[in-house]
């Protein structure tokens, strides 16, 4: 039987050399635009190799230094602020459970027989954790005096993400904010207070701050609400015991 070829039609073998061809071409593309892209990358770094070598140094010199800073001089001033914070916190802790008050409050302070106050602590070791502490206590120790505002300025210079202190440091600010009549001032700082942290220790305790704040306002619904959070979400603290009549006076006056 007589046979015959299609015209245009190929042998599979010959099909088969004509891809690996182009194959091999789309390859050697690659690897040519790869070579391309790597000679140019080479020329940069040589013509820029100084400034490279120059910023790899900074970076270097930067990162040694920044450990020099810590090990040799942060660490050091770290301990040197910690022990002389601890005869100003005597004071102070010795303040809280006297009838003497105003003078130890005052002897934390300033400090006394050549020891370092609270007020050098925050001056001489700046950045330490010595002195940030430094700061909360002193705005306590001026509140305790009735020193409102500088009470408020020292208690914004602590910073802490700690749940306790870091909820009473604003709310601290809040009560004197209240003494100096300036309820909106107080009012903003107690939200902070709620907002640090929640806990069964300062949420509630602040939440009836702002709560008795609201009803001298006026604001009598928003009172509501913060007793009502108390009520439902602290039932075992102190400030729930008789929550369920601030909560009918509040309604009554809305």
């Amino acid at each position: 039987m007589a046979t015959y070829k299609k015209r245009g039609y190929k042998p599979a073998k010959q099909n088969e050399e004509t891809m690996v061809q182009e194959e091999h071409s789309a390859t050697a593309e690659v690897f040519n635009t790869l070579d391309e892209g790597a000679g140019k990358t080479e020329e940069w770094v040589i013509q820029n190799q100084k400034y490279i070598l120059t910023g790899i140094g900074v970076i270097v010199v930067a990162v040694l230094a920044f450990l020099g800073y810590q090990q040799f001089i942060q660490k050091p001033k770290e301990v040197e602020a910690s022990n002389e914070i601890f005869f100003a916190q005597q004071y102070f802790d010795q303040a809280v459970n006297s009838t003497e008050k105003d003078s130890l409050y005052n002897l934390a302070l300033n400090g006394a027989a050549g020891k370092y106050g609270l007020l050098d602590i925050i001056d001489n070791y700046g950045g330490t954790k010595a002195a940030n502490l430094a700061h909360y206590s002193a705005g306590m120790a001026y509140l305790n005096i009735q020193q409102y505002q500088e009470a408020i300025n020292y208690l914004e210079g602590f910073k802490s993400d700690d749940p306790i202190l870091g909820a009473l440091a604003k709310g601290n600010i809040g009560d004197a904010f209240v003494q100096l009549d300036q309820p909106e001032e107080a009012m903003e700082y107690y939200e902070k207070a709620i907002a640090h942290n929640n806990n069964s220790f300062t949420t509630p305790k602040f939440l009836y701050k702002a709560g008795t704040l609201a009803m001298q306002l006026g604001e009598n619904e928003r009172a509501v609400t913060y007793f009502e959070r108390i009520k439902n979400e602290f039932p075992n603290s102190e400030e729930a015991r008789t929550i369920d009549i601030f909560i009918g006076k509040a309604k009554t006056l809305q």
